[in-house]
């Protein structure tokens, strides 16, 4: 089953269960893949890559909220915690440091011989958007060119 499908299925079923928190948190979701998929001109047809860079997007504007939110409001904190923990249920699994490093090396072994940072950051990068974590990569390409 597509993953866009899978998230309104599970919206549905936290609204039977009267499920507040995880239906707000998974209605986001739906509403800001729709939306991308229509400003992409594919409303229709909204792929695994849209749901994914979408529920990306999403955990890293909460865990925004999350980080700066004061500690005095901690009827906030839980709501935002709440929905972050929601959204990492479907967050696309992440390549870790050694899948990334291995895959730089095998596909662009010509760029990283060069040890030309910027020029294998601009190489890899739309490679692995959405696949890893930039912080990551960024590590990885920075151990390279030592």
């Amino acid at each position: 089953m597509m993953r866009f499908e899978q998230l309104q299925k599970d919206m549905m079923a936290a609204m039977k269960a009267r499920d507040k928190v995880r239906k707000d948190a998974l209605s986001a979701l739906v509403s800001a893949a729709k939306k991308v998929a229509i400003d992409e001109g594919c409303r229709d047809n909204i792929s695994e890559e849209i749901v994914d860079r979408v529920i990306l997007k999403e955990i890293k504007s909460v865990k925004e909220q999350l980080d700066t939110c004061p500690d005095s409001r901690e009827d906030l904190k839980q709501e935002y915690q709440a929905r972050y923990d929601i959204f990492q249920e479907y967050a696309p699994q992440m390549m870790s440091a050694e899948e990334v490093e291995t895959f730089i090396t095998e596909k662009f072994a010509d760029i990283v011989a060069q040890k030309n940072k910027g020029m294998i950051m601009k190489n890899v990068m739309p490679e692995l958007k959405g696949k890893a974590d930039g912080s990551v990569i960024n590590q990885v390409v920075a151990r390279l060119c030592e």
